[in-house]
């Protein structure tokens, strides 16, 4: 158990507001070249691709500027330009940016340190905390904003998961015409389906049979479970601020460490270890389980020997040592919770929202980008 003087520091629970200023634009302005990046503070850069080309409506509207007014008008009309709208275009820019490459810029820690499995579970567990870790920081914004910020990267975040489900539970056929992938966007954003190198798909490239679409049932229910682990996590670690150090490593084991041992510990000097014992987890969907029936005729214990390749397994007994680490794990992943609580608690409202302008969601994300979870 890790004690309550685990860290020195405490979060402050409530931020310092700001008076939103916002700038109304009767005409697009073209986004601004970011500086060039330097210092430690911010460990990861992107360069931003060209824009794409312009329409054939956009060199209208800029060529009469009264068309563009009737249009603008049009489209305030519509919704397009409104503070929900704006918000949306910026959580957008914050989710896609921001929480889905977390998992992948610091694989080497959650694979190799916590030993995650290279699941979709564990990417998802990875982003749902940076979703949470923004969601504190946005609760501080003037009420409608705050609002409008937080269920657009809600709405972002299960948008794009529903999509990942679809990918994993049925990978398409490269071959199939009718399962060909889209084109890949013009936009710095990573598509909702793009493939992660945190995880892999399983039968992703077998070509022996056509694949179609994943069955909506199975869909359905994986969904309603991802949710109410993202609210479980959100309510978990919600506690962990207000009770201190020790309730969030609670909640760190819960989420993240607590997938090893799920048949308890074995020892080398257990009896249980000259037999067989648990070593991962049935995938029933998607792995090398050919048959139900197979599995109920052999036993679930001799499927469960084997190795699949997903990385889904106990510790073996020779590496039960491992589990020591974990005190230590849990230290690392709490302080880095109320660092980078601390740190987007610094920044004003007008950095965390942006200009909120159409085409200018992109600009001040370089200051919320989330540092190294070891320093």
């Amino acid at each position: 158990m890790v004690a309550r003087s685990l860290l020195a520091h405490r979060l402050r629970h409530h931020v310092a507001s700001a008076r939103f200023i916002r700038t109304v634009s009767t005409a697009p302005k073209p986004a601004p070249k970011p500086a060039p990046v330097t210092g430690p503070t911010t460990p990861y850069s992107h360069q931003k691709p060209p824009p794409p080309p312009q329409t054939w409506l956009t060199k209208v509207l800029r060529e009469n500027p009264t068309a563009m007014r009737a249009f603008l008008r049009i489209s305030s009309l519509l919704g397009y330009g409104s503070k929900k709208q704006l918000a949306g275009r910026r959580a957008l820019a914050m989710y896609e940016l921001l929480c889905t490459r977390r998992a992948d810029e610091e694989k080497d820690f959650w694979q190799d340190e916590c030993h995650l499995p290279p699941t979709f579970q564990s990417w998802f567990s990875v982003t749902n905390l940076h979703i949470w870790l923004l969601t504190v920081r946005l609760r501080a914004l003037p009420d409608s904003l705050a609002k409008h910020h937080i269920q657009g990267l809600i709405d972002h975040f299960f948008l794009d998961v529903e999509e990942r489900v679809r990918a994993v539970l049925q990978p398409a056929n490269p071959k199939s015409p009718s399962t060909t992938p889209p084109p890949a966007r013009d936009t710095p954003f990573t598509s909702a389906s793009a493939n992660s190198n945190f995880y892999t798909i399983a039968n992703g490239n077998d070509q022996k049979r056509p694949k179609g679409r994943a069955p909506e049932r199975l869909v359905t229910r994986q969904m309603k479970i991802l949710k109410e682990q993202w609210a479980g996590l959100g309510v978990s670690m919600d506690l962990g601020l207000v009770r201190g150090d020790a309730e969030m490593a609670g909640a760190v084991w819960r989420n993240f460490l607590g997938g090893r041992g799920a048949r308890g510990i074995v020892y080398p000097s257990s009896p249980a270890a000259s037999g067989p014992y648990f070593r991962r987890s049935v995938n029933l969907v998607g792995g090398s389980v050919e048959s139900v029936k197979k599995v109920d005729k052999q036993g679930l214990d001799v499927e469960e020997a084997k190795d699949d390749g997903s990385g889904v397994h106990d510790y073996a007994p020779a590496e039960a040592g491992k589990y020591v680490m974990y005190p230590e794990l849990m230290v690392d992943v709490v302080e880095y919770v109320r660092r980078e609580l601390k740190r987007l608690e610094g920044l004003s409202d007008e950095e965390i929202m942006g200009p909120l302008s159409l085409g200018r969601e992109l600009e001040g994300l370089e200051k919320l980008r989330f540092g190294r979870i070891k320093q």
